[in-house]
């Protein structure tokens, strides 16, 4: 079973770019072993069709990527990912069922912590790549996600302290 993320590498939406980097960032988080389509490569117009024709559609509106298949079987769209998500139903959701992701941490005798993703590099995905070389473009993804939530993060400081030092302005005219 393969998990497969259809995503458009050129999109003048900041949301869907936005979305796209954070179901990578999660799927690899929990060391889900995936296989991104990107509908926009040439030569994939069949993978676009697929897409389109085997997605759910909302109120007439087209079907936007992230979107998500185990195999064949339509799983769902960003937002039920994000419901899935919060709901911690992420396994159920791509159709994994009773699988755990790889990255699941276990004790062993000793009590010391081991993880699965230990042995990443031996791992080979379909495609013949190992998960290593098949994560190196998603940590820069990872990194453009970090960077963009500390400025969102740094912004709304800065807005938080000039309202206070507004409300302190107006206060000290009153006097």
């Amino acid at each position: 079973m393969v998990v497969k993320v259809y995503v458009s590498g050129i999109s003048a939406s900041k949301e869907v770019k936005k979305h796209q980097q954070r179901v990578l960032m999660i799927l690899d988080s929990l060391k889900v072993c995936y296989e991104t389509v990107d509908i926009t490569e040439p030569g994939k117009e069949d993978q676009r069709s697929y897409m389109q024709e085997n997605c759910k559609k909302s109120s007439g509106r087209s079907v936007l990527p992230p979107q998500f298949f185990n195999d064949e079987d339509y799983c769902g769209d960003y937002e039920d990912f994000e419901l899935a998500n919060e709901d911690d139903e992420l396994m159920k959701f791509l159709k994994l069922g009773d699988q755990v992701s790889i990255g699941k941490i276990t004790l062993n005798e000793s009590n010391s912590q081991t993880t699965d993703a230990d042995n990443a590099d031996e791992m080979i995905l379909q495609n013949g790549s190992t998960s290593q070389e098949a994560s190196a473009p998603k940590e820069e993804v990872t990194e453009d996600l970090q960077r963009e939530i500390a400025e969102e993060a740094e912004e709304k400081e800065f807005g938080k302290h000039k309202e206070e030092f507004d409300e302190g302005s107006e206060s000290k005219e009153a006097w």
